[in-house]
């Protein structure tokens, strides 16, 4: 190829491309590059100007993935200097120049001599030069050009993150989103259709649907109901080529739990439930117990028990075990057989936690009847009294009544009660009783100076059953009598002045009785008579003072002098 110029003539390397496209087509071209012209609109004239170094080029193309047994052409490098005699040169360096891509430096032709991958590498940068053989002197300035990898679908749709577990809740809507799924795809998104992905669903019809475009999962029924079925396992396939005939596939999992909400009210199993209770359960005790079933889970389960009619409400109570969601059935008053043989209860479930999207599907409520058998249990004997307080004087004969208890059966057996007392080893056994009628007697003379007061215990039992007891506490009460005379309070040692007036108090003397007030002072003090009297002294009651008192004084004579049991001392004068 010729080109004319007036300022200068420089050979042109052409670059001729082979490029192979997806469906196995190869084209040849050749470019031409002129330097120092450029062709403007027809009928204008050619205006020349200084040529500018350097070549253009345009891409070359290789195919990826080339199996074949022999390398794959890629293109030719042409100069305008060569003649075909082989006196030209082409060298080729950069990326991969050698190894992956060799070029016959007669003809120029290029060859890839391995099969390429365009994930991994898109395009190698090269660069061309022609030079004189016989001089080695370059006939073009090197230039730079660029083999791309093109594109073929070799990879199929990848999803990076399956497979997934995600949750939806129950009784959604139809067309409710549940989760978006990506897919992936390494092929050229820019070339074709390999790398367009297309979503549908192989698995979890009817229940759900996937958007082809968006992958965008959604509910495809109305009213899907946890309780009839739970978890579901949908295969989401992403087919690339648009979906065509021929496209390469993935899939993965989408494993879908329904979550609870609040759509079913508690029910109790039966309409009518009997519940034997022995009068002898413990008040505040759990006597039973009782349970509605809910379908639902977790705290749209949670319920609580309440009685709302019934000839019992007064008598039982019930509260709500948390854990178990049980009605606990309690004792608030004591039973008693032979009184009230059974009570009726109405006992009513109620959610707690309820959802007024769904409150069309109650009432969230439910009610039953408890019928309460209270059992007979054989009681201890029952005292008439819950204690006994007695009286006996002391000094009684010994055997003397002191009173009598009375238990009585309270079953309807009215079984023959025996009695006696409950002594411990290191009391003072003072009183008996009898077997049979519950009399109490003395077996000692008491001396209430000694001991006041007496507390036993009397047990009870039944003939039919003797090891069933009851006690009661029984106080006994020693009634004083006047049996201890009055003693002085001690020893007196008088001492007299010898200048004491006549009638003056000298002393008083007091006296004690270990009786009762009742039976002890007041006292009457007088000098006995069977003894010598001294003359100069005389004893007086006190009965002056407003409040009886066992006390007297005595009194100096004129005489002044000492008597023979009182020692004389000197004291001062008085004035």
């Amino acid at each position: 190829m010729k080109i004319t110029s007036t300022s200068c003539i420089c050979p042109v390397l052409v670059c001729l491309c082979f490029v192979q496209r997806c469906h196995g087509t190869a084209h040849h071209g050749s470019i031409k590059v002129t330097r120092n012209q450029t062709k403007h609109i027809e009928g204008e004239t050619e205006v020349h100007h200084r040529p500018k170094r350097g070549w253009v080029w345009n891409q070359f193309f290789v195919l990826e993935e080339h199996m074949g047994p022999d390398p794959q052409y890629v293109g030719k490098l042409h100069s305008n200097s060569d003649k075909g005699d082989g006196s030209v040169k082409y060298i080729l360096t950069g990326e991969g120049a050698g190894t992956i891509f060799i070029i016959d430096d007669t003809t120029g032709d290029i060859h890839s001599t391995k099969s390429l991958d365009r994930e991994q590498k898109t395009h190698y940068v090269l660069h061309a030069q022609a030079i004189d053989r016989r001089t080695n002197k370059p006939l073009e300035p090197e230039s730079e050009f660029i083999i791309k990898v093109q594109d073929i679908n070799d990879n199929a749709p990848k999803f990076t993150d399956g497979p997934y577990i995600v949750t939806v809740p129950e009784m959604s809507d139809m067309g409710t989103s549940v989760l978006q799924v990506t897919a992936t795809d390494a092929d050229d998104p820019t070339y074709g259709n390999s790398a367009r992905v297309v979503y549908s669903i192989l698995q979890g019809q009817p229940y759900f649907s996937v958007d082809p475009k968006t992958g965008v999962i959604r509910t495809a029924l109305h009213n899907m109901d946890r309780e009839a079925r739970e978890h579901y396992s949908v295969v989401i396939q992403a087919k690339d080529m648009a979906g065509q005939v021929g496209g390469l596939s993935g899939s993965t999992t989408v494993n879908i739990t329904l979550t609870d909400v609040n759509d079913n009210p508690p029910r109790f199993p039966q309409k009518h439930y009997q519940l034997y209770v022995p009068e002898s359960a413990q008040v505040g005790s759990a006597v039973g117990k009782i349970k509605a079933n809910d379908a639902d889970t977790g705290s749209n389960a949670d319920m609580t028990y309440s009685i709302i009619n019934g000839d019992g409400i007064g008598i039982f109570s019930i509260s709500t075990d948390k854990e178990t969601r049980e009605g606990i059935l309690s004792l608030k008053k004591p039973l008693n057989y032979e009184k009230k043989k059974s009570y009726t209860l109405t006992i009513e479930g109620a959610n707690t936690h309820l959802d007024f999207r769904f409150s069309h599907l109650g009432p969230f409520k439910d009610a039953t009847m408890l019928k309460i058998i209270v059992g007979d249990v054989d009681e201890p004997p029952l005292f008439s009294m819950p204690s006994y307080v007695m009286e006996v004087y002391e000094n009684a004969k010994i055997g003397t009544v002191v009173g009598t208890v009375l238990a009585q059966d309270p079953d309807s057996d009215n079984s023959l009660v025996r009695y006696f007392i409950d002594y411990s080893a290191e009391d003072d056994r003072c009183f008996n009783i009898d077997v049979n009628t519950g009399t109490i007697r003395t077996t000692k003379v008491l001396d209430r100076e000694e001991t006041s007061w007496y507390n036993i215990t009397v047990a009870a039992s039944e003939n039919d059953n003797p090891g069933l007891l009851s006690h009661v506490t029984v106080g006994i009460r020693v009634l004083d009598v006047n049996d201890n005379p009055p003693e002085l309070a001690r020893e007196y040692d008088i001492v007299v002045c010898e200048n004491s007036k006549p009638g003056q108090v000298i002393h008083t003397i007091s006296a004690t009785d270990k009786d009762d007030f009742a039976n002890g002072p007041r006292f009457n003090f007088f000098l006995d008579e069977h003894l010598s009297i001294n003359p100069n002294f005389t004893l007086k009651d006190n009965e002056a003072a407003a409040v009886p008192s066992p006390s007297g004084f005595v009194h100096a004579r004129e005489m002044g002098a000492c008597g023979p049991a009182m020692r004389k001392r000197s004291c001062p004068r008085l004035a």
